[in-house]
């Protein structure tokens, strides 16, 4: 079976999107890129998390010609593949529909550093122009929205983050929806103050050496 751990981790960390609250049923879609073979493990398209198995996980190369499996890879599979072809700093890609950055997104907001936990991400985070989903088109403004970032809020969608591996991928996205969540509940208040850009940077710096997870090889 091609890419055997790689499926696991996309079963395991599926099923944590649900546990944890950030989608639903078969909303989102997680994948793995193995850049020795430029292929990638995907999620498959409409099954819900709770019931994928390791060999539901579909296995395609970047023209989405399936390698292995018997199932349709998701439909964002074109997403993925774009940053693994462009983003040498990107191996895992997550995208969901947390509570949160989604109504961020449904606002066509960007996420400002409000907060500096958002320094995982990037300065903050970029709502990319609204494309049907599953189009070229989505792939292409997530792209541009997410440069020099790790996370992107998609309009009128959900949320869409990247990590040297799946572990790092995930705790962007725990970290991007915690400062939405802190967003929206201080916006409803009065009206959150930024952080200047020189204290992103120094967080950024600081976050080399601090609170970095690696999956075990």
């Amino acid at each position: 079976m091609l890419m055997e751990k790689e499926r696991h981790l996309l079963v395991e960390f599926g099923n944590k999107l649900i546990t944890d609250g950030y989608t639903l049923g078969t909303g989102g879609n997680l994948s793995i890129c193995d850049r020795e073979n430029n292929y990638l493990a995907i999620t498959p398209s409409g099954i819900p998390f709770h019931e994928i198995k390791p060999e539901d996980i579909v296995i395609i190369d970047y023209e989405g010609t399936i390698v292995e499996g018997d199932k349709k890879p998701s439909s964002e599979w074109v997403m993925h593949k774009l940053f693994y072809e462009r983003r040498t700093d990107i191996n895992s890609v997550i995208h969901g529909h947390t509570i949160y950055s989604t109504v961020l997104a449904e606002l066509r907001w960007d996420l400002p550093a409000t907060h500096y936990m958002i320094a995982v991400a990037g300065d903050d985070v970029k709502c990319a122009e609204y494309a049907t989903y599953g189009t070229p088109e989505l792939a292409e403004n997530a792209f541009k929205a997410m440069e020099n970032r790790k996370a992107v809020l998609l309009a009128n969608h959900g949320i869409l983050v990247g990590g040297d591996d799946i572990l790092n991928a995930y705790n962007v996205l725990e970290e991007v929806e915690y400062c939405a969540n802190i967003y929206y509940r201080a916006k409803s208040i009065g009206e959150p103050v930024v952080l200047p850009k020189e204290e992103m940077t120094l967080m950024a710096d600081k976050f080399q050496s601090y609170g970095q997870q690696h999956l075990e090889q």
